[in-house]
C-alpha cells in the first residue's frame, strides 16, 4: 500500500472549509472504509465536541464525512488465471533458479516433441478446433532412420498378398479371354459365315443366268443348289461334301457325297438326298429345324429345276453313329418303300454335338425353272 497523503490526512480531522475539501459527500455506510478508520474519526469528534459545518451552514456531525476511496490501495483485484499445462491441469509454478524453471518447463511440455504436445493439449482443451492435420504434420518431429525403415517394411506387401494379387490377375485375364472366345463363337462366326454363304448364293445365281455351270458332277466344296425352308425364312447354298472348313464353317449346307455316307442327288428317280448343317455358330442354318411340322415345304433349287418336298417325320435324338438314317429307305422315318426322300441332319442339344436331330421329307413336286417358282416359294 502507498503512504497516506498529507492533504487527505488533514482534511479528515479538520473542521470548517477544510472539512468540505472532499466535496461534502455524506457517507452513511459505516464499513465503507474499514472499522478502524471510522472509529478513529468518531472518537476524535467526540473528544473535541465539535461538529463540521454542512454545505449550507448547518452543523453536521463530522463522522458522516469520510475520505474518498483510494483505488490504488484498497480496490479489489481480479487475479490472473493460472497457466494451464499441455493436458489442461494447472501448470506448476516455477520457483528457484534457472534449473528449476527448466525442470518445470519439461514437466509441462515433455522432453521431446514439446511444440506438438503443447498444440495437442491446446486442441484437446478447445475440442480440437482450429488444429488441422497439416498443422500437426508440420509440427511432428522427423522420424528416426529405424522408425522409417520399420514403416517402410509395414507398407511393403507380404508374399501372400503378392501371390493372391497375381492369381487374381490370372483369373481376370482368363475370364476376359473366355469372354472374347464366346463372343467370337456365338457372334463373329455367324457374321462371317452368313456373309460367305450370301456371296456364294449370289455367285451361284449369276452363273446360272450366264449358263457357265451345267448339271453334273461337282468338286468338293463347290456349290450347286439352293435350299429354301419358307417356314424358317432360310435360303442357303448347298455344296458338295460335308467338310467343316470348306463347307459347313462357311455357312453352307453340305451334301453327303463321299464314301459309305454317299447319298443320291435330287434329280435321281429314287434315293435319299442327305444334307448336314450347323445348328449353332457358323451361320447356324439348321438351328430351328426342330420347329418343322408334317406338311411344311422344303424346296431344293438347282440350275434347271425346283424340287419340292413335304416334311414327313422327325427323330429328335439319335447317336452320331446311326448312319441308317441316310439309307435309301431311312430307318425310323416311317417310309415303307423306295422313293425320293430328303434327310436333314444337325447336332442336338443346342451348343453341343453329343447327339443328332433328324428331319425327313418326301418329294411331292418337280418343277422346271422355266415354269417359274413353285407355290411353296410364291406364297
Amino acid at each position: 500500500m502507498t503512504a497516506l497523503r498529507p492533504e487527505r490526512e488533514s482534511g479528515a480531522y479538520g473542521v470548517g472549509d477544510q472539512g468540505t475539501s472532499y466535496g461534502g459527500q455524506p457517507h452513511g455506510a459505516q464499513g465503507a472504509y474499514g472499522d478502524g478508520w471510522y472509529d478513529h474519526t468518531a472518537a476524535h469528534g467526540a473528544s473535541h465536541g465539535t461538529a463540521a459545518p454542512g454545505p449550507h451552514g448547518g452543523a453536521v456531525d463530522s463522522r458522516a464525512y469520510l475520505p474518498p476511496v483510494d483505488e490504488e490501495t484498497v480496490a479489489l483485484r481480479i487475479p490472473e488465471p493460472p497457466e494451464r499445462g499441455a493436458r489442461g491441469e494447472p501448470a506448476p509454478v516455477a520457483t528457484g533458479g534457472r534449473a528449476a524453471r527448466r525442470k518445470a518447463a519439461r514437466k509441462r511440455h515433455g522432453r521431446r516433441g514439446g511444440p506438438y504436445r503443447a498444440a495437442e493439449g491446446a486442441g484437446a482443451a478447445e475440442g480440437r478446433e482450429g488444429l488441422s492435420e497439416a498443422t500437426v504434420g508440420a509440427s511432428r518431429p522427423p522420424l528416426s532412420r529405424m522408425e522409417a525403415r520399420r514403416q517402410a517394411r509395414a507398407r511393403k506387401a507380404s508374399p501372400a498378398v503378392v501371390a493372391s494379387r497375381a492369381i487374381g490377375e490370372v483369373f481376370i485375364t482368363c475370364g476376359v479371354l473366355m469372354l472374347l472366345f464366346v463372343t467370337y463363337q456365338l457372334w463373329w462366326t455367324n457374321v462371317r459365315a452368313q456373309a460367305q454363304a450370301g456371296q456364294e448364293a449370289s455367285d451361284l445365281q449369276k452363273d446360272w443366268e450366264s449358263g457357265e455351270r451345267t448339271p453334273g458332277a461337282f468338286e468338293p466344296g463347290q456349290g450347286f443348289a439352293l435350299l429354301h425352308i419358307p417356314k424358317l425364312d432360310v435360303v442357303v447354298p448347298i455344296a458338295e461334301g460335308i467338310n467343316s472348313k470348306k463347307v459347313l464353317d462357311r455357312g453352307m449346307v453340305g451334301h453327303y457325297a463321299e464314301g459309305a455316307l454317299k447319298t443320291a442327288m435330287p434329280e435321281a428317280k429314287r434315293g435319299n438326298f442327305g444334307l448336314a448343317g450347323h445348328r449353332n455358330t457358323h451361320g447356324e442354318p439348321f438351328r430351328y429345324i426342330n420347329r418343322l411340322e408334317p406338311g411344311d415345304p422344303i424346296v431344293v433349287e438347282t440350275q434347271g429345276e425346283y424340287f419340292v418336298y413335304k416334311t414327313a417325320s422327325m427323330l429328335p435324338v439319335t447317336p452320331p453313329s446311326n448312319v441308317s438314317v441316310l439309307d435309301p429307305v431311312p430307318k425310323g422315318s416311317g417310309f415303307t418303300g423306295p422313293g425320293r426322300y430328303i434327310t436333314l441332319t444337325t447336332c442336338t442339344p443346342e451348343f453341343t454335338s453329343k447327339y443328332r436331330l433328324i428331319v425327313w421329307g418326301k418329294m411331292v413336286e418337280e418343277r422346271p425353272r422355266s415354269k417359274g417358282k413353285p407355290d411353296a416359294l410364291v406364297s
